[in-house]
């Protein structure tokens, strides 16, 4: 895990790292995570650390439970699957609602994004690549009037996210298909057509669903 420097707030840069260790994998599950540790290695001090805690906590990456350690949250495969059921639904609401009123600024930073997708999967840079994929589906729904859209899918981003990140070595096919299925939706919405916006985000969520279901398997046989 990097260090911290002086150049933004300090609970930012401490959430902003601690999040990436979780994500990564550095920090396993159920691991706890006291804040006197954390401040020390980190070299701030814990009062920076407590809230950047509970800003992971609220995003269901940590478990904050008064008088112990922050641990860090564990997703099971029926868990996951949820979260991938829910984000598919306000995912298909967000295109229909945003297809007609996209511009071509949007457009160019969707064709932005999946440029640095396409960079971070040729450097075999899987962690990077899911930021970048998090932050596509996150412009998509920043054109949406209803801004608590926006914030649901960040959330339920973060659930899945984490749980294909369980799965790191598997993300190699995966970060290419749904680059493809990044391409696809930006043609669509660059033709206003909302019935091909929308069943591509279906066909882009449904792969999603069986991508982690093939890889958790693949997994689960090779133990």
């Amino acid at each position: 895990m990097k260090k911290i420097i002086q150049n933004e707030s300090l609970a930012a840069q401490a959430y902003n790292l601690l999040k990436k260790s979780i994500i990564s994998g550095e920090f396993s599950s159920n691991e706890e995570l006291p804040e006197e540790k954390l401040a020390k290695y980190l070299g701030i001090s814990r009062t920076p650390i407590r809230e950047a805690l509970m800003q992971l906590s609220m995003e269901g990456l940590l478990v904050l439970q008064k008088g112990r350690p922050a641990r860090v949250a564990t997703f099971s495969v029926e868990e996951s699957l949820h979260f991938i059921e829910l984000r598919r639904v306000l995912e298909i609401y967000n295109i229909e609602k945003v297809t007609l009123k996209v511009e071509e600024k949007l457009i160019s930073e969707l064709k932005e994004n999946i440029n640095q997708q396409l960079k971070a999967i040729s450097k075999n840079d899987y962690q990077n690549f899911i930021e970048f994929d998090r932050e596509f589906h996150l412009i998509l729904a920043s054109e949406n009037e209803n801004k608590k859209i926006g914030e649901m899918i960040h959330q339920m981003n973060n659930g899945v996210n984490r749980a294909f990140l369980i799965l790191s070595n598997t993300l190699i096919s995966s970060a290419q298909e749904a680059y493809e299925e990044h391409l696809r939706l930006i043609k669509a919405l660059e033709n206003k057509d909302v019935t091909l916006a929308r069943e591509s985000m279906i066909e882009h969520m449904d792969n999603v669903e069986k991508r982690f279901i093939k890889n958790f398997s693949k997994v689960e046989n090779s133990r």
